[in-house]
């Protein structure tokens, strides 16, 4: 189902400042060494519900971060709808989820760029083992 240019526009709308509120939220809790960017948000077709995906650098805190954005959920939609006041009428609940795309990504390349390579190597392959 594609969604509606009213739903796209309010989701650009929310991933920009979602981005924004969600850099200030590390820095002011002092996390340091930790990248956080929204990569995609969607909305529901009755405007009610938003499906936030975030990507978490390093990859091994992202459940963590994800975790603990939904705990805090009321906080960030009050300081969304706070920015957003003179654009929407109502404020989507939020919903966060980890996109964890760039590290699948990762893990198809190292597997085609893999070190183990069976055409100088022929015993990786039983069809070009020597016999």
């Amino acid at each position: 189902m594609t969604e509606s240019n009213r739903q796209k526009k309010i989701a650009g709308v929310l991933q920009n400042d979602l981005a924004k509120e969600l850099q200030n939220l590390l820095r002011e809790s002092g996390q340091t060494g930790i990248i956080i960017s929204v990569s995609k948000v969607n909305v529901s077709v009755d405007l009610s519900l938003a499906k936030v995906h975030v990507s978490v650098f390093p990859s091994d805190k992202a459940n963590m971060i994800v975790t603990e954005l939904n705990a805090i959920k009321p906080k960030i939609k009050h300081q969304i709808a706070q920015l957003t006041r003179h654009q929407l009428r109502k404020m989507p609940d939020l919903s966060f989820y980890n996109d964890d795309s760039l590290e699948y990504i990762d893990k198809i390349e190292k597997a085609v760029k893999g070190t183990e390579d069976p055409i100088k190597d022929s015993d990786l392959l039983p069809k070009r083992k020597k016999i």
